[in-house]
């Protein structure tokens, strides 16, 4: 119910609701005294300063503590996780702390009222709001109080050193070729020339003639199967799921006269075999679903679809890039082998491969 009397000008419209007033205010002793604000700067600049020290020790603790196989423990727990997230932590705890000080000892201090106003806004509001916004910045001191200021923006920017280290732990860039022999970095496979190629799973050569016209076999590199001395196998662990994942293949046999080979890759097929990357070029996502009378293959994910006739070019879908086709030769024994690793970067596109 509206207590407005229309009858009256706005500016003498009674007040909706009682004035309740306000409490005597009470200065706080950094308001009447100098030197205890001196004291409450010191200590929100000591809180600020405190969190570089803890974005500091986030790097040091990165790269001293150890992590893997012989990793260093701290109360039975990993010490490099705990040390990494009680530094980081830190960090942005001291941060927030300082914030709070800064804002109950420093800022002004005052106490208002004001009535609801309509959602549009008028020009004057808006003028208003604009004043009012330059009078907190005046108020918070923050031109006033340079060490304040500055240790503030320092605690921020050193912030910026964790997330620098942490980018390391996405792995090396597309432009690195780390244990190039072994199918390191984004640009390298297991692939190489003379490799087996062999059945998923089970780890069997392919002969020629094993494959029938229509047959689509996901395959992998037979380094993936290899064992040492002992019995034990050369890649293992997150090393070996990251090789399959990169490694993983698509065969599939047609009529040779079916192929429309691209430039340069008329000797990339054995009668009528042909092997593509069996990971998507969209976002990555791994392809298997074969048409077998056009020789379409169809991405599950997204319904990117490729013609593995002619060098997997993308004939509907979102996919950017065909899929990258691996060489194939036949060895002595008449098993299927790969001519050399793929030409082009495997998976999902990104913006430093090469079109």
């Amino acid at each position: 119910m509206s207590h407005n009397d229309d009858n009256l000008p706005a500016e003498v419209q009674p007040d909706p609701i009682a004035d309740p007033g306000l409490h005597p205010h009470t200065w706080r002793p950094t308001d009447v005294d100098e030197r205890k604000a001196k004291r409450a700067e010191r200590q929100v600049a000591t809180l600020f300063g405190l969190s570089v020290v803890c974005a500091i020790l986030f790097v040091v603790a990165y790269f001293t503590l150890q992590i893997g196989d012989n990793f260093d423990t701290f109360l039975g727990f990993g010490a490099s996780t705990v040390a990494l997230g009680v530094t980081l932590g830190g960090a942005l705890l001291l941060i927030g702390v300082g914030i709070i000080q800064w804002a109950r000892k420093l800022m002004a201090d005052q106490e208002l009222v004001e009535y609801r106003h309509p959602a549009a806004s008028t020009e004057e509001d808006r003028e208003a709001a604009v004043a009012a916004l330059n009078l907190g910045v005046a108020e918070s001191g923050i031109g006033r109080r340079p060490l304040v200021r500055n240790s503030l923006l320092g605690a921020v920017a050193a912030l910026g050193l964790p997330a620098v280290v942490l980018l390391r732990d996405l792995g090396p860039t597309p432009s690195q070729t780390v244990d190039e022999e072994n199918g390191g970095g984004l640009e390298h496979t297991l692939w190489k020339k003379g490799m087996r190629v062999v059945r998923d799973v089970v780890g069997t050569p392919i002969k020629v003639s094993d494959l029938e016209v229509g047959d689509l076999v996901n395959c992998q590199p037979a380094a993936i199967f290899e064992v040492d001395e002992q019995g034990h196998h050369v890649i293992e662990g997150v090393e070996l799921q990251v090789a399959k994942s990169k490694a993983s293949v698509i065969m599939l046999r047609m009529e040779p006269d079916d192929i429309i080979p691209g430039r340069g890759r008329e000797n990339w097929s054995v009668e009528g075999i042909v092997a593509y990357s069996k990971i998507c070029t969209h976002v990555g996502c791994p392809i298997s679903l074969n048409e077998r009378t056009t020789h379409h293959l169809l991405c599950p994910c997204h319904q990117s679809t490729f013609d593995m006739a002619d060098s997997a070019r993308v004939i509907f879908g979102p996919a950017a890039r065909p899929l990258p086709q691996l060489p194939l030769a036949v060895d002595s024994e008449g098993y299927l082998v790969a001519q050399r690793d793929f030409t082009e970067p495997v998976g999902a596109s990104y913006w430093e491969r090469d079109s």
